[in-house]
C-alpha cells in the first residue's frame, strides 16, 4: 500500500464531499482546503486536487460519478510518442494506448482518461481495475512527488459505453473550468510552501541568528503574497463562473506565475535559514522540499511566461 493512501482516503471520506465547486460562490474555501492538505503532504494534495477536479469536470459536463464512493483522478497528459486513443465501435468506444503521469496509480478507483478520437479529444470515465492492462513499474522512479505514484499505464479492456463519455469532443480543454482547475493546482503549490515554512518557524529556537530570522520573514511575506493572489483569483472566479469576460485563461497564467515564483523563493529561503540539517535529518521536511521542487516543475518556466506575455500584450495600462 502507498504511504499516502490512508491519508488520501481520509480526504475523500471527509472534506472532498463537501468541497465547493469552482465558481459556486465559495471558491476560496476550495483553495484553502486543497492548500491545507498539501501543507500536510504534497503528494496527498496532488491526489486530492485530482479527485475534486474530476468531480468538478463531471459536474460541468452534467454528469455524476459512476460510483459516489469511488476516488477519482484526471489523467490527461498528452504524449509526444503514441498516447491514448479511442475508436468508435458498435456499442461504444474502444480505449487503447499508454499514458504517462497517471497520478494515483494503484491508489485511486476511477479516472477521467483523455484520448484522441476521430472527432476530437474526449474524456472517458473508467474503472482502473477494468481498463488498466499493464503498469510500467519502472516509469516513476521519482524522489520528489514519489508518493503520488504517477506511473505510465497501458489501457485496454471492454467497450466503454456512451454513458461513460464525459462531455462532447474537446470539452475538457474548452470549458472555463479548465483554467479554474489550473489555479487550483497553484493552491496546492502554495500549500506545499506553507508546510515548509511552518516547519522552519517551529524549528528555529531562541538562538536563531538575524540571517535566519530574515529568511523566515521573507518566506512568510512570500506566503502572504501567494495567499492574496489566490484569494483574488477565487473571488474573480466566483464573480464570473462562466467566464463571460474571457479572463479565466489570463488570470490562471498570472496566478500560476506569481505562486510558482514565490514558492520557488520559499524553497531557497527555507534552505538558507535552516541549513542542511533539517533537509538531511528531518525526513518530512526533506520530502516537502523535494516534492515542492518537482510539483513546481509542472509550470513550464519561460514557455508559460511567454504565453502570459502574449495574453498581456495590448491589455495595459495597469493601474
Amino acid at each position: 500500500m502507498s504511504r499516502v493512501q490512508p491519508i488520501f482516503k481520509e480526504f475523500v471520506r471527509t472534506d472532498a464531499a463537501e468541497l465547493p465547486l469552482p465558481g459556486s460562490g465559495n471558491t476560496w474555501r476550495r483553495f484553502e482546503v486543497l492548500a491545507a492538505w498539501s501543507s500536510r503532504d504534497l503528494s496527498v494534495g496532488r491526489l486530492s486536487e485530482g479527485h475534486v477536479d474530476a468531480l468538478a469536470i463531471l459536474s460541468e459536463a452534467g454528469s455524476k460519478p459512476i460510483d459516489e464512493r469511488s476516488s477519482y483522478g484526471v489523467w490527461a497528459a498528452r504524449s509526444r510518442h503514441g498516447g491514448t486513443s479511442a475508436e468508435r465501435v458498435e456499442d461504444g468506444w474502444r480505449l487503447t494506448g499508454s499514458k504517462e503521469f497517471c497520478s494515483g496509480s494503484g491508489v485511486i478507483d476511477r479516472a477521467l482518461v483523455s484520448a484522441e478520437t476521430e472527432d476530437g479529444y474526449r474524456l472517458f470515465d473508467v474503472a482502473l481495475d477494468e481498463y488498466v492492462a499493464a503498469v510500467k513499474h519502472d516509469s516513476w522512479p521519482a524522489v520528489g512527488m514519489g508518493d503520488s505514484v504517477s506511473e505510465t499505464l497501458e489501457f485496454a479492456g471492454p467497450v466503454i459505453p456512451d454513458t461513460h463519455v464525459v462531455g462532447p469532443p474537446d470539452f475538457y480543454t474548452a470549458r472555463p473550468g479548465f483554467w479554474f482547475g489550473a489555479s487550483g493546482v497553484a493552491a496546492c503549490w502554495y500549500g506545499g510552501a506553507v508546510g515548509l515554512v511552518n516547519n522552519l518557524a517551529n524549528s528555529l529556537g531562541a538562538e536563531a541568528n538575524e540571517h535566519a530570522l530574515a529568511d523566515l520573514g521573507l518566506a512568510v511575506a512570500a506566503l502572504e503574497a501567494m495567499r492574496d493572489v489566490l484569494k483574488g483569483t477565487a473571488d474573480a472566479i466566483d464573480a464570473d463562473p462562466t467566464d463571460e469576460s474571457g479572463q479565466a485563461r489570463y488570470r490562471a497564467f498570472v496566478t500560476r506565475q506569481v505562486v510558482h515564483d514565490a514558492a520557488t523563493e520559499v524553497l531557497a529561503l527555507v534552505g538558507s535559514a535552516g541549513g542542511a540539517r533539517p533537509l538531511c535529518h528531518d525526513a518530512e521536511q526533506s520530502r516537502r522540499a523535494a516534492d515542492l521542487f518537482v510539483y513546481l516543475s509542472q509550470h513550464h518556466g519561460g514557455v508559460d511566461a511567454a504565453e502570459l506575455g502574449r495574453l498581456a500584450k495590448g491589455r495595459g495600462p495597469w493601474n
